[in-house]
């Protein structure tokens, strides 16, 4: 069965990369919270000081559009708008499975 994937990168505004990356990673304490998301990662760049990346696994792209309505990720989307200065690019996914995914 292969899952709907996105992996996208953030670029924060000066010295706002961490305080992106922790309210990012604030979502991800429930995984009730997200019904259908199976990964989701927040990495910085060990290169890139503004780089945030976030790499999603779904069960479906129908449950990655469903989550975008959540109020919780409404809420998480309007805080951490000021801290992005723009995205480094985004790449969706057929994902196929691997390591921790069932």
């Amino acid at each position: 069965m292969s899952r709907f994937g996105l992996h996208g990168t953030l670029i924060a505004q000066p010295g706002q990369r961490d305080a992106l990356a922790q309210l990012l990673l604030g979502g991800t304490k429930d995984a009730s919270a997200l019904p259908g998301c199976e990964l989701y990662m927040v990495s910085i760049d060990e290169t890139d000081e503004n780089a945030v990346h976030v790499t999603e696994v779904w069960r479906s792209e129908a449950d990655h559009k469903a989550s975008l309505q959540r109020p919780e990720v409404r809420e998480t989307i309007t805080k951490g708008r000021p801290m992005i200065a723009g995205f480094g690019g985004s790449t969706r996914l057929t994902v196929l499975g691997g390591l921790g995914l069932d």
